[in-house]
């Protein structure tokens, strides 16, 4: 089987955390020589009591029965319910759901409908890295191998302390006040604009400082009105941290930004922990990542365990509305130079033929010709071919040339959602700071850096090479000497130069991941 990226790496036993196979954890390795709970009991619970600041719950480990159970077999270990002996069972089943929640996460994502599939690997054994942790006398040693090797996972955790601090901070027990102007007109939109009084200038100063975008020793303390200077310099950074256009200017997006509790943006750098849970980035040497909701594509490369950055480059998804890009893994296998653009029949029939019926010299304007089931071309127009795509006997292509719908360069790994990445001529759309305006393919801004690090490996494919195939105005297509790992991915929540960022949750991901880790578990066995 090959390599094909993600997940689900050793499935975890009936809900319980336990491992079919493999031995519990010798009791003894929990209990001191007089049967009383040891310091490796201690160690568990307070371990499985930090759950949180790994995102997880400290409920699903039944800790509070646990530090119970552990209280009342410290003071009786010979009572007649044999408390310390029930004890150790209970701390081998949570140390080890826990363990597995750390490697691969809570939520199996087959239950969030993404089709990324298992990697190529050893089940993950929760027991034996249990066992080795209990032989050492370190268990901390068994969560920091289980947990992802990854640098944001650690940011990611550093940030969550940060704004579960500020979850009950009196800066947000009350609500901005509403910007100038009036709501109702469109004339005069509401917004605050640089060098404007504001009723809300202190209250927003404070939360700016406390968010680590205004720094404090230039916090303008008292009951200044004036939105200007450092104040608006602090916004910037804000904007900038979600999403938002770095104007300066707090309209309505930017205002719904400055209002959403650190509790809420606390919750939604859980949920980016349990995806990274999910993926493991250190697994190919060479990798393609593109993340929906940052609109961004990156291009790296493993050397030494450490990522290592190539390429980053904005990217068009599909529309949140109607055509989003899914979420999966694939190998990238072929480029294409001067590719056609073959129209799909859903586009086709929606959008094509009707401007085709009322703008015949579209056809022409555009390069299109029609493909007949026997590979025939045929290259004019008329109502009987038009009806002849709608019924499914013919269809749309477009050659290829400066108007090409995909541009010069396509990047093929075979998947059934037909989806690809490729150039585009509309560039211009590149600039706007939300990008999902396709129909589902990925749109790359800086194809010719993307086909650099693709054939990169590959004998005679330099620059020179790689814009001559673009530009032949023919097309052909390369197959990879190597497949390259790609992968659709979906975060709302990053760190990136030390700062933590969070993203609109375009296509509702966030909610349906938060809805599934909060469905119970089944229990653990009792600690007494």
């Amino acid at each position: 089987m090959r390599r094909r990226g993600l997940l689900q790496w050793g499935l975890r036993a009936a809900g319980l955390g336990l491992w079919p196979g493999l031995a519990a954890a010798a009791p003894s390795r929990w209990l001191d020589r007089d049967g009383r709970p040891g310091a490796l009991a201690l160690q568990a619970i307070e371990l499985l009591a930090d759950a949180a600041s790994h995102g997880l719950v400290a409920d699903d480990y039944g800790v509070a029965g646990l530090q119970a159970a552990l209280r009342r077999a410290a003071a009786a270990p010979e009572a007649a319910d044999c408390p310390a002996q029930a004890l150790a069972p209970a701390l081998d089943a949570a140390m080890k759901r826990f363990l597995a929640d750390l490697h691969a996460g809570r939520v199996d994502p087959a239950q969030l409908q993404l089709r990324f599939t298992p990697a190529r690997r050893e089940p993950f054994d929760a027991a034996g890295l249990l066992q080795a942790a209990l032989a050492s006398g370190r268990l901390a040693d068994a969560v920091n191998a289980a947990a992802p090797a990854l640098p944001q996972y650690q940011a990611l955790r550093d940030a969550l302390a940060v704004y579960r601090k500020l979850a009950d901070h009196p800066a947000w027990q009350q609500a901005l006040p509403p910007l100038p102007g009036d709501p109702g007109s469109s004339r005069r939109p509401a917004r605050l604009s640089p060098g404007q009084d504001y009723a809300g200038a202190s209250l927003l100063a404070w939360r700016l400082a406390l968010l680590g975008d205004l720094p404090s020793a230039a916090w303008p303390r008292g009951d200044s009105l004036r939105y200007a200077g450092v104040l608006v310099d602090a916004l910037r950074a804000f904007q900038q941290r979600h999403g938002l256009d770095s104007d300066g200017v707090i309209g309505t997006a930017t205002l719904a930004a400055l209002q959403v509790p650190p509790a809420a943006r606390a919750r939604q750098i859980e949920l980016a922990l349990e995806r990274l849970r999910w993926t493991p980035l250190l697994q190919a040497p060479r990798m393609i990542v593109i993340n929906i909701p940052e609109f961004v594509l990156r291009a790296y490369e493993v050397v030494d365990g450490r990522i290592e950055l190539r390429q980053q480059m904005k990217v068009i998804v599909g529309k949140a509305l109607d055509t989003r890009t899914p979420l999966f893994d694939e190998d990238l296998r072929f480029i294409e130079f001067s590719p056609y653009w073959n129209v799909p029949p859903s586009i086709a029939r929606s959008e094509t033929v009707p401007r085709l019926r009322r703008d015949p010299g579209y056809f022409d304007r555009e390069g299109f010709e029609f493909v007949a089931a026997d590979g025939s071309v045929l290259t004019g127009l008329s109502d009987a071919r038009l009806d002849a795509v709608i019924a499914g006997r013919l269809r749309i292509r477009q050659r290829p040339g400066p108007r090409n719908a995909l541009g010069d360069i396509k990047f093929v790994f075979p998947n059934r959602e037909h989806i690809f990445l490729h150039h585009t001529p509309a560039t211009a759309l590149f600039e706007r700071q939300r990008r999902d305006f396709s129909h589902g393919c990925i749109r790359v801004e800086q194809p010719v850096a993307l086909a650099g690090f693709v054939l990169r490996d590959q004998p005679g494919w330099g620059e020179p090479r790689i814009r001559e195939a673009m530009g032949q105005g023919r097309s052909t297509t390369l197959r990879l000497d190597a497949p390259l790992p790609v992968l659709i991915a979906y975060g709302t929540t990053l760190v990136k130069g030390g700062r933590i960022h969070f993203l609109d949750d375009i296509y509702g991901q966030d909610r349906v991941l938060d809805a599934a880790l909060r469905q119970p578990r089944p229990a653990l066995p009792a600690a007494d």
